[in-house]
């Protein structure tokens, strides 16, 4: 076999499965019941990106140069797009907020349940942008939509405890931080928020 034959096999092989993982992208969020969340930012750059460097690859009349620059670029593509996929595997809810120029901003986090509440986490500046302490939001999980305000904690104890929660929750977070990509516990610019019901009235 040819260098140019095998160069162009693996060109091929990597082209169908970066089309499969974009649409994975795409179709993974279709699993949760209610409305379906377009992924944004990074989900939907990878995406995009796994279906356009896909595309290229198994083009038959890609020029070669084009092709190389295509596979160079796949790793990048590659991790995007996995995390995409792997982040909406299990239990994922959709917080409805506004960002800091008062846009519409679906939050997708992931939750867990403890005797004082549900809880979620994430950076303080992203739940400072959004303004999420007090709100009155919408939550949207297991398909139904009801109306929530959160409530942010800063306190270590507090923050950690819901990140080792989630950790033990999530299989696809204790898969990620054995490699490295998921944090085991919660970082400094961590916070937790519980999900309090909206007052009656």
């Amino acid at each position: 076999m040819s260098e140019s034959n095998s160069s162009s096999k693996v060109q091929t092989v990597v082209g169908w499965g970066l089309l499969a993982l974009g649409i994975a992208v795409f179709a993974v969020r279709s699993v949760h019941e209610g409305a379906y969340a377009m992924p944004r930012g990074g989900n939907l750059f990878g995406g995009l990106g796994a279906l356009l460097l896909g595309g290229v690859l198994v083009w038959p009349a890609t020029p070669r140069v084009l092709g190389w620059l295509a596979l160079a670029a796949s790793p990048v593509v590659l991790f995007m797009g996995l995390y995409a996929v792997m982040s909406e595997l299990e239990e994922v809810v959709s917080l409805y907020a506004t960002d800091s120029g008062g846009q519409p901003a679906e939050l997708r986090l992931w939750i867990i349940d403890r005797e004082d509440g549900e809880w979620v986490g994430m950076s303080r500046a992203k739940a400072v942008e959004h303004s999420l302490d007090g709100a009155r939001l919408e939550l949207l999980r297991s398909g139904d939509t009801r109306c929530v305000v959160p409530v942010l904690y800063e306190d270590r104890p507090t923050v950690k405890a819901i990140h080792a929660l989630k950790v033990e929750k999530y299989e696809v977070a204790q898969a990620a931080a054995a490699i490295g990509l998921y944090p085991r516990e919660a970082r400094d610019a961590a916070v937790a928020l519980r999900l309090d019901p909206c007052p009656s009235g």
